[in-house]
């Protein structure tokens, strides 16, 4: 059986990842699945009413969420699925993560960025986000290894598709996520 193929799309939230993940898989030539947390969460996987109630606290199912997340990009790649994955890559332990269990796979990394102004109008205007969660993704979030990057802030989701499409099918090796692995201090 052969593998799928993974886009990762990685960025801060409100950085514009759905809009192009949305875009791609409408108008790439293979057929991909689009799989995000948020996705998750709006299909009532988790029981978001009895975490919001303090329940069961979120701090408790975040870790073995997020490592189940993690595991279940492989199984599904494994599979023979191609993935859209956005993801907000939080730390260099779940990069780690990532790297040890997508090694093998053909994965193509991308960084989609923005102007912090920008992503926190866009918070406020979808109304679905905490205050803050923008800003502090913007300030926070590690640097990593990518085979590319966006910028969001001005640029229309089909024009960075367009620069996406363009370098995923003139990828070459060594892929980012191929450097990472040799790289002892992310993947090792």
């Amino acid at each position: 059986m052969q593998t799928g193929k993974i886009i990762l799309i990685h960025g801060p939230s409100s950085s514009g990842k759905s809009a192009i993940a949305g875009e791609l898989q409408a108008r790439i030539e293979a057929p991909f699945w689009h799989i995000s947390i948020d996705h998750m969460r709006d299909a009532g996987i988790l029981p978001m009413a009895r975490i919001r109630s303090r329940e069961f606290p979120w701090t408790g199912l975040r870790g073995p969420f997020f490592d189940g997340f993690h595991h279940a990009l492989a199984a599904y790649a494994g599979s023979g699925n191609n993935l859209i994955v956005e993801h907000i890559v939080e730390t260099q332990e779940w990069m780690g993560d990532l790297v040890r269990l997508l090694t093998g796979f053909d994965v193509f990394f991308v960084r989609i960025h923005c102007d912090v102004e920008e992503m926190e109008r866009r918070e406020i205007a979808r109304g679905d986000r905490r205050a803050g969660d923008a800003r502090r993704d913007f300030e926070t979030l590690p640097v990593f290894t990518h085979d590319l990057e966006l910028d969001s802030t001005a640029t229309k989701a089909g024009e960075n598709v367009d620069r996406l499409l363009s370098a995923w099918r003139a990828r070459r090796r060594p892929s980012a996520f191929e450097r990472m692995a040799q790289d002892s201090s992310v993947g090792g």
